[in-house]
């Protein structure tokens, strides 16, 4: 309890000096990033001249916890989805930009004469562009809009990807005494194990909790439930000799494909800005002046060779991904800077002891001076261009703008590509599911069932309850894919495409075969004949069972309805087009959006009432009112104001719909004025027509439009009349309406 004043004071300072630090950097208009780190160096002991931080340890703690969040709300703004989706373009650029400035980093790195673990950090440093400044950046000089900005955006979410491989790269780089490229590749392939794994799984389990938990959870509960999930993912991730921000990168993108990922990021985002807040602050305490003015030769060159490097290296991979060498340029410029990213490689290596204390300061203040060049890169793009326009041959430029390795070969054998990379990734994926259920079988369940029966009997039950699990994945690597549409064309296309198809069934009867296998001998003593025999014996009965095909059938449909279920509550609530536009038969038809106004005479018709489809041609798909989508609305649906109406049609039936409701609407009242509603003492006269009547047999309400409000009774005092009192001479009562309304009442009375 005694450390606990000391925290608390800590984050007061650091949280106050925060504060008053980011709003005189967004009064000047520059990153709020840069303002947390100057925050950081200002209560630091480096500065003599104000309060410093009392315990630098719980603030690194603090500080980590930020980082995981940080990529955690990473996670949630990624897509696996929309990486697929790009294309081979930035997928190219990226990987060029990153490997080039990698190299670039590690030659500089040793050309001052640093340690081989400061070069490969400091080339994993400078290889990452900040994705908040350039984003912010371009924002502010109004260059969002333009079409080199969203390639640019594209290769920042995929270099932030990267950053987090890399990252895992660096770390076993750092734990190994040698690594060699052995050891690289077995790296590489654990990332991808676990990545699979972790991403299968969790799009199968997780959107189906938070489904069924739905009507339980609130906006507490669900901002407590996805924080727990990231920092369980944290741990797991550390277990198997990942970083704790990989983990949570990984949370983040399975819960970013589920519905509630859009509360999840609104719930999370204080919490990732209060912690981001304090790992850039924790980032400015480390500036060192000292070290800065040492240093001051490298970090200037190094602040040239970013510049220089990316403006170069970054155009000619733009260059080559398809781009236009006008447009390269613009995309190579604006990324000619290092951010946050750089600051967590480099946490990275200083929390494994790898890298010197020096590195650390010189990243900060060469991030510093390239933020602040940015924009200037930005707008030196075009006169650069120009300029090289001028000097270079017409046909040196033509040539440049047809540099590409992006462009799609010659279809040749699409079907055969198409078929093999389907039954590629299928079977990758269900041999990891099925390699993890054997390991956690055999590592947990299995001395667990040791204990309970004698030796044999539990290898017995263990090897048979391993098999029941995996045989739905077993069998889906065999079959999947033999009934499809392109194994089908090939086998009647050509008798010489048979064999090859055949083999590939073989081939994955013999993957299949080998996992039973494996688990044959291990839990046995079976000679390899038998155990042969035994594996395919198992595969052959796992593929005629039809309780198996159905089992595996209702998994993979589950699997694609988790991974699809954010697209359709898109769909469902309007935020997107549904998935039929497209396959709409008929070329010149297809889906509008129309908002019906508020003062629309359409408000509280029926769709009969209206008669869109005689009148002009258009089917009504749906209707989409608050949080409520009516597909296929019936004749009797009553339209409301606000509603929103996907009609179907061609454009000359949309374009006369959209005149239509625009045009029919309700028209301003030009005595708007007389329409003041008055209050008026009335005396029932003896001769009136309304002497001896209840109120609705005066009519007072349908025939005059007014109300009556009360009963004088005494001089303050008003009483409610009953429906069924008789107006009697003398009654003084209180009357609302119109006043040409009130005159006409008051002339039969």
């Amino acid at each position: 309890m005694s450390e606990l004043p000391y925290l608390v004071k800590d984050l007061a300072l650091i949280l106050i000096v925060a504060g008053v630090v980011t709003i005189v950097f967004k009064k000047l208009k520059q990153p709020l990033v840069l303002g947390y780190v100057v925050a950081g160096f200002l209560v630091s002991p480096h500065m003599p001249y104000t309060m410093s931080v009392v315990d630098r340890s719980d603030i690194s703690t603090w500080g980590d916890i930020g980082v995981m969040f940080l990529l955690f709300s990473l996670g949630l703004d990624f897509s696996f989805k929309k990486i697929l989706k790009m294309g081979m373009s930035p997928v190219i650029a990226t990987c060029s930009i990153v490997f080039c400035m990698i190299m670039l980093g590690i030659v500089t790195g040793h050309a001052f004469g640093w340690s081989r673990m400061d070069c490969m950090f400091l080339g994993g440093m400078m290889a990452m562009s900040s994705t908040t400044i350039i984003y912010k950046a371009l924002d502010d000089l109004g260059l969002r809009q333009q079409r080199f900005a969203g390639i640019v955006m594209s290769v920042l979410i995929l270099e932030d990807i990267l950053a987090i491989v890399l990252m895992v790269m660096l770390s076993a780089l750092a734990n190994g005494s040698n690594p060699d490229g052995g050891q690289m590749l077995g790296s590489v392939m654990k990332i991808g194990f676990f990545l699979v794994l972790w991403f299968v799984v969790g799009i199968y389990l997780i959107p189906w909790m938070l489904r069924s938990m739905r009507k339980l959870i609130n906006n507490e509960t669900l901002l407590i439930v996805s924080l727990g999930l990231c920092c369980a993912m944290a741990v797991l991730s550390t277990k198997v000799g990942f970083s704790s921000a990989f983990g949570a990168f990984v949370m983040g993108s399975i819960l970013a494909e589920t519905i509630e990922a859009e509360r999840i990021v609104k719930l999370v985002e204080p919490v990732k800005n209060l912690f981001g807040a304090v790992f850039f602050v924790s980032v400015g305490m480390l500036v060192d002046p000292e070290v800065l003015v040492d240093y001051a030769l490298p970090i200037g060159l190094l602040v040239l060779t970013i510049i220089v490097g990316q403006a170069l290296f970054g155009s000619l991979s733009f260059l080559i991904s398809g781009q236009s060498l006008k447009s390269a340029m613009q995309c190579g410029f604006s990324m000619a800077q290092i951010g946050e990213f750089s600051f967590i490689i480099a946490s990275l290596g200083l929390s494994l002891g790898v890298i010197s204390e020096f590195l650390y300061p010189v990243v900060v203040a060469v991030s510093v001076i390239t933020t602040f060049l940015t924009p200037y890169m930005i707008r030196a793009a075009n006169p650069c261009y120009s300029a090289l326009e001028r000097h270079l041959p017409g046909r040196w430029i033509a040539a440049l703008n047809n540099i590409t390795l992006s462009r799609r070969p010659v279809q040749t054998g699409r079907k055969w590509k198409s078929l093999l990379l389907q039954m590629t990734r299928i079977t990758v994926i269900y041999s990891i599911l099925s390699g993890a259920t054997i390991a956690l079988m055999f590592t947990f369940f299995l001395p667990f069932i040791r204990h309970i029966l004698p030796h044999w009997w539990a290898n017995g039950v263990c090897g048979a309850a391993t098999l029941l699990i995996i045989a739905p994945f077993l069998r889906a690597i065999v079959m999947k894919k033999n009934h499809s549409e392109e194994f089908k064309a090939l086998w009647t296309e050509s008798l010489y495409n048979r064999f090859p198809l055949v083999f590939t069934i073989l081939v994955r009867l013999v993957i299949a075969s080998a996992f039973v296998f494996y688990i044959c001998n291990y839990l046995t003593r079976f000679t390899n004949a038998l155990m042969i025999s035994i594996a395919v014996a198992a595969v052959a009965l796992m593929i005629i069972s039809r309780s198996l095909k159905n089992r595996s059938i209702r998994m993979e449909r589950m699997f694609m309805q988790n991974l699809r279920s954010r697209e359709i509550e898109a769909e469902v609530m309007g935020r997107k087009r549904p998935l039929y536009e497209g396959k709409l038969l008929d070329r010149d038809i297809h889906i509008t959006d129309f908002e019906v106004p508020e003062d629309s005479l359409w408000a509280g018709k029926t769709l009969r009432e209206l008669e869109l489809r005689s009148r002009y041609g258009v089917h009504i798909s749906s209707i989409l009112r608050g949080i409520q989508r009516i597909n296929i609305p019936k004749g009797g649906t009553i339209i409301f104001p606000g509603d929103k109406i996907q009609a179907i049609g061609s454009d000359e039936q949309l374009t006369a719909l959209s005149s239509a409701i625009n045009r029919e609407v309700q028209t301003k009242d030009p005595d708007i004025e007389k329409r003041e509603m008055k209050l008026r003492q009335i005396v029932i006269s003896g001769n009136g027509a309304f002497t001896g009547k209840t109120m609705k047999e005066g009519g007072i309400r349908d025939k005059y439009n007014c109300m009556v409000v009360g009963l004088e009774e005494g001089k303050e005092n008003l009483s409610s009349v009953s429906p069924s009192r008789k107006l009697m001479k003398g009654d003084v009562i209180w009357i609302v309406g119109e006043e040409e309304d009130l005159e006409r009442f008051s002339k039969d009375n």
